[in-house]
């Protein structure tokens, strides 16, 4: 290439370069959208409206349901890395990802932006099951092989995939029964036409005060405050037990760094924001502790390899 072409070349970079930083400095300048696939779209709801009050801008929540959460995550995907188009994303990419239902990754195809809300599940039985205890559970199934029946929301769902965890590493025997969503699931349980379920905290409390279902343990590392009392399966006997449905916010891979940071104080200052922690726990889910973008990089990055691993030890990965 002559001088001269270098030069242009050169002063093309530059150009482009100056138009990022000066759109990056605008941001935002028009509206901002978030996708959503499956699940609810309350937390993009929340956080929505703090992030529209705080940049000075609106915020459109658009629903992309369809393939399990695959369209919503192409769309963000392929979408300009600007930070007009966020992807509301959830525990059911990760799984999916490790099952190689996606070949998309949260860890390599985005931006990681903060880590926003949980749902923790309760290990709740039918009472006829004869368990006070988890430990009296695993002695009961493993009593009676394939006689004990687990409902969940579906193939691929966090529930689902709580009762592999459970078969794996308490060395039972049961035999999943997959519903198209909770409702059903829990008037199944409730009905004793399924034994037991890893069931939403908030949804799970009501039957357990009223003595319509048993509840022996909560599925993630820490507490519910929907259940206080139930203890974690990590400590009942299942030490790697770990179980979250979550949320959180990403962006395009390449999206600018300044863009994110935005985003980023944004939803910490919605995080910091009592009110809005109270709606979040008034809609059923937890709020996080306030997370940088690398944090929640971090988190996303543990919860792929730990169903990656698990799909592995049972061949739920599917073939090419």
């Amino acid at each position: 290439m002559s001088t001269r072409g270098l030069r242009l070349a050169l002063c093309l970079l530059l150009l482009f370069v100056a138009g990022q930083a000066a759109r990056a400095d605008d941001y935002p300048s028009q509206y901002i959208h978030i996708i959503v696939g499956p699940g609810l779209d309350t937390p993009a709801r929340l956080f929505g409206a703090k992030i529209a009050a705080l940049l000075n801008t609106q915020v459109i929540i658009e629903q992309r349901p369809g393939a399990g959460g695959a369209i919503a995550l192409q769309t963000v995907a392929s979408a300009r890395p600007d930070g007009y188009t966020l992807l509301l994303a959830t525990g059911a990419y990760t799984i999916n990802t490790a099952t190689g239902r996606f070949k998309l990754d949260l860890r390599k195809d985005f931006e990681p932006i903060a880590h926003v809300t949980d749902v923790k599940y309760a290990l709740v039985l039918h009472p006829s099951v004869p368990a006070d205890t988890v430990q009296e559970l695993i002695a009961y199934a493993k009593a009676n092989p394939g006689k004990v029946n687990y409902g969940s929301t579906g193939i691929g769902t966090p529930p689902h995939l709580a009762g592999e965890m459970f078969k794996a590493q308490a060395g039972i025997d049961i035999v999943h029964v997959p519903f198209r969503e909770p409702n059903t699931a829990m008037t199944s349980l409730i009905g004793g036409n399924v034994q037991m379920m890893f069931a939403l905290a908030q949804t799970a409390e009501p039957q357990i005060r009223t003595g319509l279902l048993r509840g022996l343990a909560i599925s993630s590392l820490a507490t519910s405050p929907f259940i206080p009392a139930l203890q974690p399966m990590a400590k009942l006997g299942l030490p790697q037990f770990d179980v979250l449905g979550w949320n959180g916010f990403v962006a395009p891979r390449g999206t600018p760094k300044s863009v994110i940071d935005k985003l980023s104080d944004a939803i910490r200052k919605g995080l910091e924001d009592q009110e809005l922690r109270e709606a979040i726990l008034k809609a059923g889910y937890e709020p996080t502790n306030v997370n940088t973008p690398a944090e929640f990089a971090r988190f996303i990055d543990v919860d792929t390899r730990k169903w990656i691993a698990l799909a592995q030890s049972i061949g739920l990965q599917e073939k090419e």
